[in-house]
């Protein structure tokens, strides 16, 4: 990318962070992506040779870092100054969800993304210490992605695309648009249920978890919270 040519610190800045999928890489890594197939899950429009190339650039500029794993396996991880970028992503989300019109366009709406994103973000904690299994039916996703699988277990939460082979402990019904409307908290769940536009099946007591543990995007709960907060006039 050409350079502005000033000195100006916010230019800089700019030069390298204001490049296409920079700063959502840069989100990938703050949400706990290290590995590339990882980074890749959740940028799925991104090229591998894009993806290599921004990382690689991000490595000398000093934000990442290549880590070396327990494994023998390798990943990225942030260094200080990466680490310092949170509160901006976070404020260009929060600005984003509170001042960005945003419709769900077609254009803009990817199961997968969007089941990568609530794995990482849900609250496995609300859910009890024993496996939970929570399945997911989209009858408006391309075809071989209408069913998923996310597996709670002991704090932590795999996304499966094929069947694990465990009993449902609850199941979700719904369009793609009506559950990314949740989990960016336009709309609340008991909203959505309401409506007609999700339905749960399932055991009660973890029915009663559902809000806590799907309690949305991160970054969409504190636009929303701004939102909230946003004097009127």
């Amino acid at each position: 990318m050409k350079g502005y040519g000033q000195f100006c610190p916010v230019a800089q800045a700019c030069e390298l962070l204001c490049e296409r999928w920079t700063v959502i890489l840069i989100r990938e890594l703050l949400a706990g992506s290290r590995h590339f197939n990882d980074l890749r899950r959740g940028l799925p429009l991104m090229s591998p040779t894009l993806l290599s190339r921004r990382l690689k650039t991000l490595v000398e500029a000093g934000v990442i870092r290549s880590a070396h794993e327990p494994n023998g396996g390798h990943g990225y991880e942030l260094t200080a100054a990466g680490r310092e970028l949170e509160p901006v992503v976070l404020l260009m989300g929060t600005w984003g969800h509170r001042w960005v019109h945003s419709d769900l366009a077609e254009t803009n709406l990817d199961v997968g993304l969007l089941m990568w994103d609530i794995r990482r973000g849900v609250d496995a904690s609300k859910f009890p210490a024993r496996r939970v299994v929570v399945g997911f039916e989209f009858a408006d996703a391309p075809r071989g992605m209408t069913a998923w699988w996310l597996v709670c277990a002991g704090g932590e939460v795999d996304l499966c695309r094929n069947d694990p082979g465990h009993d449902l402990d609850l199941l979700l019904r719904a369009s793609v648009r009506s559950l990314t409307a949740v989990w960016m908290c336009r709309r609340t769940l008991e909203e959505t249920v309401r409506d007609g536009d999700l339905k749960i099946l399932g055991d009660p007591k973890l029915l009663r978890s559902l809000p806590a543990w799907l309690q949305g995007s991160p970054i969409a709960r504190l636009g929303r919270q701004s939102l909230e907060e946003r004097p009127v006039g």
